[in-house]
């Protein structure tokens, strides 16, 4: 009996059912991102309003206070909440690596477990937290000090830094675990060679350890970058979608998010976005840069 489909042929027949996948919810919405850019569009009227403005969505996105407020956000954010999460994971992976032994995988599961669980149950557990009259923290704070209620939520002052512990407290786990399989994969040798040379722990842990995460380092600081520079889910569950009071908590996602789909202006809102990609990619490209130097000077 004659096959199908010949043998040469079938990597690409397996490959079809993706490729067609990628080109629908993947490739095309990338390109006409890009073509939208460009354009001046009401939905409502069909594709057939879209007319060419050229340059003039970028152009008003340069005199825009909500972008520029929105992007000082982000990155902000990005900084407060990402910096934190790698201080905390290095060491944090050398304790449970080199302490914990049986017990190691069942720590890992823990704090891996804010990063798998739903965004809307984080809303509701930090909601609570943050709560001014009834939450944990208040409460807390006021049980040591004798302050007023903070309100967590709707002060301009108090939304970032709110927010940035919620993205800290979900992906620090993350990284957590990222690190310890780059501790994993050094020799043991490496340690006892330096322990009969007389390298104490600390010396060990600078002169061992750090040099050789520098490669997952980068790695995790660049998912950081990207993923900060694109925070969405956090401050949307947090702020209602609105960026809080006096947007002191709306990042450029949301503020793109609005501007389609409150506001209407797919245009503009292609233009954020495409701007926001060319931070991300000068950002990523200054990480691997910084490293790349470092790792040269040494």
């Amino acid at each position: 009996m004659k096959p199908l489909i010949k043998l040469r042929w079938a990597p690409y027949f397996f490959l079809a059912p993706f490729m067609l996948l990628f080109f629908v919810f993947g490739l095309f919405p990338l390109g006409f991102s890009l073509v939208l850019a460009f354009q001046s569009w009401d939905p409502v009227q069909g594709l057939s309003s879209m007319t060419f403005v050229g340059l003039k969505n970028f152009a008003f996105l340069l005199e825009d206070d909500w972008f520029w407020k929105s992007l000082y956000n982000t990155l902000w954010l990005a900084v407060v909440s990402g910096l934190p999460q790698h201080l905390v994971a290095i060491p944090l992976a050398c304790f449970i690596h080199k302490r914990l032994g049986r017990w190691r995988n069942a720590v890992v599961g823990v704090y891996f477990m804010p990063y798998i669980t739903s965004t809307v149950a984080m809303a509701i557990l930090f909601s609570a937290l943050f709560s001014t009259d009834y939450g944990v923290i208040n409460t807390t704070l006021q049980f040591f000090f004798p302050i007023q209620a903070i309100d967590w939520l709707g002060d301009p002052d108090n939304i970032k830094p709110a927010i940035a512990l919620m993205v800290f407290w979900r992906y620090v786990g993350f990284n957590t675990v990222l690190y310890l399989a780059a501790l994993q994969a050094i020799p043991r040798e490496t340690y006892e060679a330096a322990t009969l040379d007389g390298a104490s722990p600390r010396q060990q842990f600078f002169f061992i350890t750090l040099p050789l995460l520098k490669p997952m380092m980068l790695f995790s600081v660049t998912l950081s970058v990207i993923g900060g520079l694109q925070l969405f889910e956090e401050p949307f569950v947090l702020t209602g979608g609105r960026g809080g009071s006096d947007q002191a908590g709306m990042t450029t996602a949301i503020y793109m998010f609005r501007t389609a789909f409150e506001f209407s202006d797919f245009g503009t809102a292609s233009a954020i976005s495409w701007s926001l990609f060319l931070v991300v990619a000068l950002l990523t490209w200054g990480t691997h840069r910084l490293f790349r130097s470092n790792k040269e000077a040494s």
